[in-house]
């Protein structure tokens, strides 16, 4: 008779999750007993003091678990080997909940639309009837966005740092099914909003089946979820190989739908375009970063030894994203859309850096790994696109906002604040030097190159050169066109947007001038645990 063992759980390592997930439980007891009138400033201190500790909580927790002097990994698997706490974890936890911080000063933000959020008052209510009009009048909003926010962030921290199929499948699933909800809730636009949601939901729906039926099939190779046990298996070769193979390719289209690689792209630039705009913004940055997390993390940890079957996939999808992203976003008349095929060529960049692994002993000395590479450029296109979305925000017409790329004629002579800021952040996805966004594709490139990928870096050079032409296309109509009839306006925020766009415009231009102490740090955070 088998003897039950009791779980351990290291609750000292597990605080920032903790915390995370349990303020989004108090959030929804604050959501059901609050009154309306107090729900909005409970619900946003409640957000923003939770986030701030479990930032703490990261700080705390990397004293204890960093590298050793020869870079070796350091770390705890807790909960029984389901979670890696490590310093790769540790980095993406703090990214996400710098991002999310930001997003919450989004989600809060009311001056835009006087008084009032940029989320529907009634989700219920069908668009145009005198139900939703009686919401609007009573400027009701949903306060509940921010514990469906904070599950996401749970989700988000959760993803990349699980150690094994089943966990990663967990996570995978809270940081989506939040987001499904958030994308369908915009106060404008409720039908594109409505439909955005829907689109989402069933095609995250398929992908998550595609990712189970992978986790199985690499279950039935390896006799075992773990990452750990799955790489033994893969090197001593236990199983059938075709399974693995298979596998493999199912879980990759779980992952790569997250993060918009072509040919998994068709739901981005719909819900970036339909989803409230402080959504777009969050859901950009925060998903992207989470999903790289854990990417890295499945084909390098549980897949390491298999690279020489799956890094071919990702060179040609890398390459696919660069060049069908690029290429698309030159087409688009919505500057939202446009920056959601922005999204899918930086997609290919970041895939780039990753197909980049090279064993330990192939590494010069003082050569950046393809892990520090990829987490820089997360770093770098995390903030830049959570700054572009809240400019975004901010332009206006008789309409209200407006996202046709058209409208923003002038934009450059009516506010020339907003408009020299939305034109940094576009120069730093276009990668222009002293900018963070140079520094980091000039990281992934060179680790590809190291590893032997140069027909990657070769069309990356080439992607990035198409791309150009759409971020300066942009600028143009900002200070060059001539404005279509009255033309833009600003609604300039409260200090709550304004300091998200001013954080993250000053983190694009330091690590454009300095990034030696964020590759510093990604380096610090070594390697995965295994």
């Amino acid at each position: 008779m088998t003897e039950f063992v009791k779980p351990s759980i290291e609750y000292f390592e597990l605080w920032p999750l903790l915390v995370v997930f349990g303020v989004a439980c108090l959030g929804v007891v604050v959501e059901a007993f609050a009154p309306r009138s107090a729900r909005y400033v409970a619900q946003v201190v409640l957000a923003l003091t939770g986030l701030v500790v479990a930032m703490v909580g990261v700080v705390l927790v990397a004293r204890d678990v960093t590298t050793y002097d020869d870079g070796a990994a350091r770390g705890v698997l807790a909960v029984g080997g389901t979670i890696a706490v490590d310093g790769p974890s540790l980095f993406i936890w703090g990214l996400v909940l710098a991002l999310a911080i930001g997003g919450v000063l989004l989600f809060a933000e009311r001056h835009l639309d006087g008084g009032v959020s940029a989320f529907a008052g009634q989700a219920a209510a069908v668009p145009g009837t005198d139900a939703e009009t009686a919401a609007l009048a009573a400027h009701r909003e949903h306060t509940e966005v921010y514990p469906l926010m904070m599950f996401a962030v749970f989700g988000m921290m959760l993803f990349p740092a699980a150690n094994d199929l089943l966990t990663m499948f967990v996570g995978l699933e809270v940081l989506s099914l939040p987001l499904y909800l958030l994308s369908g809730l915009a106060r404008r636009r409720r039908l594109l909003s409505q439909e955005a949601a829907l689109k989402y939901f069933l095609l995250g729906a398929f992908s998550s089946g595609f990712f189970l039926y992978g986790a199985a099939l690499v279950y039935g190779f390896a006799g075992s979820m773990g990452f750990a046990s799955i790489n033994e298996a893969v090197r001593n070769d236990v199983g059938s190989s075709s399974l693995l193979l298979i596998g493999t390719g199912l879980l990759s289209v779980g992952l790569l739908f997250k993060v918009g690689a072509v040919p998994f792209q068709a739901w981005t630039p719909d819900v970036y375009q339909g989803a409230p705009t402080p959504v777009t913004a969050f859901m950009a940055a925060g998903t992207k970063v989470a999903a790289f997390g854990a990417i890295m993390r499945l084909f390098y940890v549980a897949l390491g030894a298999d690279r020489w079957s799956w890094q071919p996939m990702l060179w040609i999808i890398a390459v696919l994203s660069m060049f069908l992203g690029a290429a698309l976003a030159i087409t688009q008349s919505d500057i939202k859309r446009l920056l959601a095929y922005s999204s899918v060529a930086h997609t290919g960049f970041i895939l780039t850096g990753v197909v980049g692994l090279q064993a330990a002993d192939q590494l010069a000395v003082g050569e950046i790994t393809s892990l520090q590479a990829v987490l820089f450029y997360l770093t770098t296109y995390g903030f830049a696109t959570i700054g572009a979305f809240a400019v975004v925000g901010l332009v206006r017409d008789a309409g209200g906002e407006t996202s046709v790329i058209d409208r923003w004629a002038g934009l450059g002579k009516e506010s020339p604040v907003v408009a020299g800021v939305f034109a940094f952040f576009l120069l730093a996805m276009a990668g222009i030097p002293l900018t963070s966004g140079f520094v980091g594709k000039l990281a992934v490139f060179s680790v590809a190159l190291a590893a032997g990928a140069w027909p990657v870096v070769v069309a990356a050079v080439i992607a990035s050169i198409i791309a150009a032409f759409l971020y300066v296309r942009v600028i143009k109509v900002m200070y060059f066109d001539k404005p279509v009839g009255d033309g833009p306006s600003v609604s300039y925020p409260s200090v709550l947007t304004a300091t998200t766009i001013a954080v993250s415009a000053a983190v694009t231009l330091v690590l454009g001038v300095l990034p030696g102490p964020v590759l510093d740090l990604a380096g610090l955070a070594g390697e995965f645990l295994r």
